[in-house]
């Protein structure tokens, strides 16, 4: 299974792209940004869904997983942060991906065990559990996360239908 990670953000939005047989793989890491920092919010949704839509037509993931958006103090913040997001979704489903969406909380403790880990706990974590040594940037750990926390629940679900729900 080749899963895209996304974790939205309106200045960078960070992906992972992962295969997994019997262990995850890395694929491919990094951050999508606006060419130029001053660029108007319009101009930077456009290089976030063309960014997205690029790794999706070069990698062909088969699921598309993505960070739900979480309540800012700042209204203002949280709505740039929803429209990064839909510009993401956006990108990905143009190809018909399936489109998974999972709260921070779900993430961190997919990939921690803690649902209020810090964000270089997650980039530790994610880093132990695929064996990467270089530097990695933590909007692309994060994306990464989401991208196991998918993993693990395909996982969840696949066993407990084997098991007919029952426990």
């Amino acid at each position: 299974m080749r899963v895209i990670g996304i974790d939205p953000g309106s200045r960078v939005t960070g992906f992972g792209i992962i295969d997994y047989l019997d262990r995850p793989r890395l694929v491919e890491a990094g951050c999508i940004r606006a060419a130029d920092a001053h660029d108007e919010f319009p101009q930077r949704l456009r290089c976030i869904y063309e960014g997205v839509a690029e790794l999706v037509r070069v990698h062909q993931p088969e699921v598309f997983a993505i960070e739900q958006v979480f309540l800012h103090k700042n209204a203002d913040s949280a709505l740039k942060l929803g429209q990064a997001r839909g510009a993401a979704i956006c990108g990905g489903i143009a190809t018909g991906l399936p489109v998974f969406e999972y709260s921070a909380r779900q993430v961190k403790l997919a990939v921690t065990g803690k649902g209020s880990a810090d964000k270089t706990q997650v980039q530790h974590m994610v880093r132990y559990l695929m064996s990467i040594h270089d530097a990695l940037a933590l909007d692309a750990s994060d994306a990464l996360a989401v991208a196991l926390c998918h993993v693990h629940h395909h996982q969840t679900q696949q066993k407990l239908a084997r098991l007919g729900g029952k426990w």
